[in-house]
């Protein structure tokens, strides 16, 4: 069952960040990474900020009444200074699906959901981001017609491997 909510899920969704958090982890080793406990304080942060934007949302999917995956949808002024979109612009912070609920179309599901949810205010333009090394997610997203537009390099000081 799909919910669509505000600042009160945001709690319930330690979860999900923390296995997402995870799945970063194994992805895209060779990082150093926050511990679980810092990312969601960080994170949790984040959310508390993004859901206080105007029409911004989470989509919560439950199954017997258990969090088992969510979409969080933080919506942007517009216009972007380089790509031609609409006042209002639309970037999916999060998609996360426990791991045990991965491959059964949830993450469909909820994408479908961010995509009517989108048309019902208005906005056409959507950005994702995803980690490099996360060939699952692009394929996800491709497959719905989105296309790669930036390419993020990073050095971080805390890596340990230098490169």
């Amino acid at each position: 069952m799909l919910h669509k909510g505000g600042a009160e899920f945001i709690d319930r969704l330690e979860p999900l960040w923390l296995a997402l958090h995870e799945h970063h982890r194994s992805v895209q080793p060779g990082f150093a990474y926050f511990s679980d406990e810092r990312s969601w304080e960080l994170r949790r942060s984040c959310y508390r900020r993004w859901i206080l934007e105007e029409d911004s949302f989470i989509l919560l999917a439950e199954r017997h009444s258990r969090a088992v995956a969510y979409a969080f949808v933080e919506i942007q002024s517009g216009p972007d200074d380089t790509w031609v979109t609409g006042s209002r612009m639309a970037e999916l912070q999060t998609l996360s699906v426990a791991p045990a609920e991965r491959g059964n179309g949830i993450g469909t599901l909820l994408l479908d959901q961010v995509d009517e949810e989108l048309k019902r205010l208005g906005i056409g333009d959507l950005l994702i981001g995803t980690l490099a090394a996360n060939a699952g997610a692009q394929r996800l997203y491709k497959r719905r017609g989105l296309r790669p537009v930036l390419v993020q390099y990073a050095r971080f000081s805390a890596d340990t491997e230098k490169h």
